[in-house]
């Protein structure tokens, strides 16, 4: 229970907590030593210094105690005060109720607690003045005050070690965290080149810093080859497969035009069903050979993208726009990819509904493109399939607009994860149908 309420309080990054794993053993071996050790050690300087001036004091006590009248007893205290340098008043003016001291005080607090047992007739103590310890005593000719000077009771000043091992302690913990810096900076550049792999960028990355830092880079930098090397083989035998069939088809649709118009047709139907299919794995494989990252207008491109659909006779319309990106107004995305990803899902949305609506919301964090139909949906428990490739969910869409190979929404999802993004399907609250959300990072 404690560990976890501890964890809403920890700091986040990891330079926070490398700091905070820089400072508090330092802060708490300075708090163990200094209430343990140096205090300990300076309230037992007090204490002798104290009885040390404890004889003084009861010396002069005692003399102005055997005087036979007043008159005799200031004449003692002019006697014996100057030697032992210390300011007397008798008889004392105003006299404080109670002690006088900081909190803080504490070699104060032992100079007062090793005086008042062994002072016959010791009344309050003033410590108000760092400089000065101020006490009265009862006297048979009245209440004297006495006056000395608070370094010989009290070290020069005990926090002065306390100071300078705080002082010390900052030096080099400042230290210690620059050096550790340069220990965490590799880790960020790897986070980083990770994030922007993430995003279908490769940067420029070399591995650095400590041994087991380096091992980590290494194989990041092993994982990222693996990846672009299987992608690659997978776009190419895509493309070799889808490209290879071009040529039978070819062949089978000249030799079907020979034949009789009639007996050909349900041939022909089959034959554009295999077409559509290879131009569907054409498709899927370029997903891999997109365009490269430039800074895009996204609103401009979306409009002309919505302009370009109803241009067809289509019915697609361009939804609210919410928030503004800063100027220039772009952000680095793949402008071709984009295109493809947003023609494919006014396409599910006309096939499947017969009207989209496309809809785009900006925030300082994300951009939001959202495709939403009027067709009968998908349901929830089925969503996460629809979105892997080769899947057709034809008991829950309309059959009747046409047909696809079940790479659509595919396709989509592997642009959107290459910019780094999400996408999330929905119930069109608008429209009644689908609404899909295609988040990209900013």
């Amino acid at each position: 229970m404690f560990f976890t309420w501890l964890k809403h309080y920890m700091p986040r990054s990891l330079y926070g907590r490398a700091a905070l794993i820089l400072i508090l053993p330092v802060v708490t071996l300075q708090l163990v030593v200094s209430v343990t050790f140096i205090q300990r050690h300076f309230e037992g300087v007090t204490r002798q210094m104290s009885q040390s001036i404890l004889i003084e004091l009861s010396y002069l006590a005692e003399g102005v105690a055997q005087a036979d009248s007043f008159e005799a007893a200031q004449q003692v205290v002019l006697e014996r005060a100057s030697p032992l340098e210390m300011n007397v008043v008798l008889p004392a003016g105003d006299v404080p109720a109670q002690d006088i001291r900081a909190f803080y005080d504490l070699s104060g607090r032992e100079v007062i607690r090793t005086l008042r047992p062994q002072l016959l007739g010791m009344g309050p103590v003033d410590l108000s003045d760092t400089r000065r310890v101020k006490l009265w005593l009862e006297t048979p000719h009245g209440i004297m005050q006495i006056s000395f000077d608070r370094q010989r009771v009290s070290a020069s000043n005990p926090h002065q070690l306390i100071v300078l091992m705080v002082v010390l302690g900052v030096l080099m913990t400042l230290i210690a965290y620059v050096y550790l810096r340069n220990q965490l900076r590799p880790i960020k550049r790897m986070a980083a080149a990770a994030a922007e792999y993430g995003k279908g960028r490769i940067v420029p990355y070399a591995p650095s810093g400590a041994t087991e830092v380096r091992a980590a880079g290494n194989a990041f930098l092993d994982m990222r080859n693996r990846i672009e090397r299987q992608v690659a083989a997978r776009t190419l035998m895509l493309s070799g497969v889808s490209h290879d069939l071009r040529t039978p088809l070819t062949r089978l649709r000249l030799e079907l035009s020979l034949m009789d118009e009639q007996d050909a047709a349900p041939l022909l139907r089959d034959v554009d069903d295999m077409q559509r299919l290879v131009d569907a794995f054409l498709d899927f494989a370029r997903d891999e050979a997109l365009d490269a990252l430039e800074e895009t207008d996204p609103v401009a491109l979306i409009k002309q993208v919505v302009a370009d659909a109803a241009r067809t006779g289509d019915d697609v319309e361009l939804g609210p726009i919410s928030g503004v990106l800063p100027a220039p107004g772009t952000m680095p995305l793949r402008p071709m990819a984009i295109c493809r990803a947003l023609e494919n899902l006014i396409g599910n949305a006309l096939r499947y509904g017969g009207r989209a609506i496309v809809s785009i919301s900006v925030s300082n964090r994300a951009l939001k493109i959202s495709v939403e139909d009027n067709g009968p949906g998908i349901p929830p428990q089925q969503r996460d399939e629809a979105l892997k490739p080769f899947t057709r969910l034809d008991p829950s869409r309309n059959q009747n607009r046409g047909s696809g190979v079940g790479l659509g929404l595919a396709i989509v999802a592997d642009i959107t994860r290459v910019h780094g993004g999400a996408i999330r399907l929905a119930d069109s609250d608008l429209m009644g149908g689908l609404r899909v959300d295609l988040i990209f990072p900013r």
